[in-house]
């Protein structure tokens, strides 16, 4: 029976984790093509800033750092080169969103599901950092978040918590790297049209 492609699209917390784990050789069994868009540095970047935007909103839950497409292809596309493939179906994507991609091509251990794992950046990399400086003492607690006092940061014998720390005036205290996230990827009738776009009735 010819099966037909579909799309499915769900959240990273771990972005660095699941690039490794799509990307391996050691824990994929049938892994036949990687491709990356842009470098292991930006992910690393992309990671961070999602993290620390997280700690300062103080929102519960987990951080979305990412998010990823599996693409389930007809079978009959295993006859097509295989990096090709790949990078057709990336360079798409990144060419239409004008975001980031990093994917792996797979088959299953029994070979009946041939797919395309597409991870995707929601953020799109300014071309000037924004540096952000001090204009008086800031402080943070342990986890990062920002006080208004010293006292704040201080344990009952009158020290600073493990952990806490103090930017000075004049120093930097923020640097962004990144656009905000794109709402577009948030919009379930942007999903039906990914869906139109890369299946096959």
């Amino acid at each position: 029976m010819t099966r037909n492609s579909f799309i499915s699209l769900g959240k990273l917390s771990d972005v660095k984790g699941r690039i490794c784990y799509i990307s391996s050789h050691e824990k994929q069994e049938n892994l036949y093509a990687t491709y990356n868009t842009t470098s292991e540095t930006f992910w690393h970047m992309l990671a961070q800033t999602c993290q620390n935007e997280y700690r300062k909103s103080g929102i519960a839950g987990k951080c979305v750092e990412a998010r990823e497409m599996i693409i389930a292809l007809p079978e009959c596309f295993v006859q097509l080169e295989p990096q090709t493939l790949l990078q057709k179906f990336t360079d798409y994507f990144k060419n239409t969103y004008g975001v980031e991609c990093i994917a792996a091509l797979h088959h299953n251990k029994s070979k009946t599901n041939y797919h395309i794992h597409l991870i995707f950046s929601e953020r799109k990399l300014l071309d000037t950092p924004i540096v952000k400086l001090a204009t008086r003492n800031m402080f943070y607690d342990e986890s990062g978040k920002h006080r208004r006092t010293k006292r704040e940061i201080l344990n009952e014998s009158g020290n600073f918590r493990r952990g806490c720390k103090i930017i000075s005036k004049g120093e930097v205290y923020e640097r962004q790297y990144f656009e905000h996230k794109q709402a577009i990827f948030k919009d379930y009738n942007w999903l039906d049209t990914i869906k139109q776009q890369y299946t096959r009735n």
